[in-house]
């Protein structure tokens, strides 16, 4: 059976294509048209799945999408109709929130694109799957047999927040919050407060290590602990439930905690303490939720998803202060994974067919030819030369040990947020300097946001204060006291670091390079950022090589290939690319 996930009229539209339960391809639509979170129906996607698949859309079987509009329109009409001034019906945010831009009329916006695409021909069945629903069955692809199950995001089509006990092929939903009730929008509004956008909040994370308590204990006034791990939303301090992301607080969250920082105003301590205020109180809340889970179910298992399962420090403490003995994050946590989610609902939950995958990595985009990777480097007038893995392992771990950045480019691309080993930019973590080297060169971001550590799987207790793996680089743990000088490029300012652990076994490639990185500098980590500059994560060859030509990225390792860019290379006059090279 094949079915056919896809999201679209939201944010992070993409598709998924499952085969008799097992991924074959995960692809966001961002990545094709290098407009980070679109909105877009995903036809580049589809377009380059079904190219890569030599599929048909009457091969599908059926479609499914992570949303029920059904219940979504019955939540919008019960939480929001009525309680709004009728002048501010067409303003207010509950459009991009509890809509996403017109996500009630999707069953007609998605057969309509889905015919111009494809034309007349009879389509595959649509089924809509619940939103939670659908983050929630992300659950089939986890290495546990039964798991607590908790979905923490912005908005669903009936809550925020819900909770699920998940054996073997079967889901049963506990209990779910009130749709305002959201911990994931409180972040992003007061992210927005800092002056920040939407899809920000991980820049707000980072900043929360430079703060201290000013604020927090007025700020815990904002979140209600209530029995049963439910939490509320103070109103008298919020106002998103009437007014939504145009006027969200009210005069005493302003008078508690200052006026909106604008957009490019300098950050100041008291900017660092608000956001430190945010993310303790969202520790302690998502602590509350998990605990009184932890009490209500068995399992010492739990699965995190939905956009708050980003928060990489809150889940560190989830590992480190409960009862949890192991704590598992996909990679797509966010709505990335939605389509897939929605896929694996039908398949397992609905359909009732056994569970037979599990995920262990994040590569389900695409893969490029060699033909394909020398078209792009000719193209591009660039010298390079062809290695063995041998050769090309040890030439990078050597440009690595001499301080030069590196685009690692190797195999199919992540799915999710975070380049885990494919899509990558890689530096040295052993001086301090290279994090302001890589922000001034590429990223251009602020100054007090990490870089993320990449270390082999069997030494990473070694340097870090963690006791399971983690390779999909959803943990922030404390980096140990007596390893720190080791790799200070890789510690945040509070003595974390979101770490990656690469096994052997997921990506031979990517451990071997820091294996002989090790071998070299006495370090088993490496510094890996995302391979982009101020756009999505690259997918394709020219993508690679656009964003090495117009950045400061010394060496491009794109497959077999080896391009080495001189001083003189990143002084050339511009092309089609954004840097001409020599």
């Amino acid at each position: 059976m094949k079915i056919l996930g896809l999201v679209t009229e939201t944010h992070d539209s993409g598709i998924a294509l499952l085969d008799d339960g097992v991924p074959s391809l995960v692809l966001e639509e961002e990545r094709f048209s290098r407009e980070k979170h679109t909105q877009d129906f995903p036809r580049l996607a589809l377009e380059a799945a079904f190219g890569a698949l030599r599929l048909r859309i009457g091969d599908i079987d059926v479609i499914t999408t992570p949303w029920d509009v059904a219940q979504l329109r019955r939540t919008f009409t019960k939480s929001v109709i009525g309680r709004l001034p009728t002048s501010l019906m067409l303003l207010w945010p509950g459009a991009h929130a509890a809509q996403d831009s017109g996500i009630v009329l999707l069953p007609f916006w998605l057969k309509f694109n889905l015919r111009c695409m494809f034309g007349l021909t009879r389509l595959p069945k649509i089924v809509q799957v619940a939103h939670h629903d659908a983050h929630a069955a992300i659950f089939f692809t986890s290495p546990f047999e039964d798991a607590a199950v908790l979905v923490m995001d912005g908005y669903g089509d009936v809550s925020a927040t819900s909770a699920y006990v998940g054996r073997g092929n079967r889901l049963e939903c506990l209990w779910r919050g009130a749709f305002f009730d959201s911990l994931g929008m409180l972040y992003t509004l007061v992210t927005h407060h800092l002056g920040l956008n939407t899809f920000e909040e991980g820049t707000v994370m980072a900043l929360a290590a430079c703060g201290g308590d000013t604020y927090v204990a007025k700020f815990r006034e904002l979140i209600r602990l209530e029995d049963g791990g439910l939490f509320s939303l103070n109103r008298d301090y919020l106002r998103h439930d009437r007014y939504g992301q145009v006027w969200p607080f009210t005069r005493k969250f302003l008078e508690d905690f200052g006026p909106a920082r604008r957009r490019g105003e300098l950050i100041s301590d008291h900017h660092c303490d608000l956001a430190y205020a945010l993310q303790v109180c969202t520790e302690d809340t998502v602590l509350h939720v998990v605990r009184a889970l932890a009490s209500a179910h068995p399992s010492r298992n739990l699965c995190l998803t939905g956009g708050v399962a980003l928060n990489c420090v809150a889940n560190a403490r989830i590992l480190r202060d409960t009862d949890y003995q192991r704590v598992w994050v996909p990679p797509c946590a966010s709505d990335s994974g939605a389509p897939l989610g929605s896929a694996l609902w039908h398949f397992h939950q609905t359909l009732g067919n056994a569970r037979q995958f599990e995920m262990r990595h994040s590569f389900f985009g695409l893969a490029y030819t060699d033909a394909e990777i020398v078209d792009a480097l000719d193209k591009a007038g660039l010298d390079y030369l062809l290695l063995d893995e041998k050769g090309l392992i040890a030439q990078v771990a050597e440009e690595l040990s001499r301080g030069k950045i590196v685009g690692w480019f190797q195999g199919r691309f992540e799915v999710g947020p975070r380049a885990l080993g494919n899509r990558s930019i890689l530096a040295d973590p052993r001086k301090a300097a290279m994090k302001d080297k890589l922000n001034a060169r590429i990223k251009k971001r602020e100054p007090f946001r990490p870089f993320a550590p990449a270390v082999l799987v069997e030494r990473a207790a070694e340097f870090f204060e963690v006791g399971q793996p983690d390779p999909f680089m959803t943990m922030a743990p404390r980096v140990r006291a007596d390893k720190a000088h080791l790799i200070p490029a890789a510690v945040h300012v509070d003595g974390t670091a979101r770490i990656q652990t690469v096994s052997r076994l997921e990506n031979p490639r990517y451990y071997s390079l820091i294996q002989e990185f090790a071998r070299r500098t006495g370090v088993p980590v490496i510094l890996n950022t995302s391979f982009n500059a101020k756009e999505p994560i690259v997918a394709s060859p020219t993508d690679a090589i656009s964003c090495y030509l117009r950045s400061g990225i010394d060496v491009l390792a794109i497959g077999n290939f080896l391009s080495v860019m001189t001083s003189s290379d990143h002084e050339g006059t511009r092309d089609e690319y954004g840097l001409a090279h020599v």
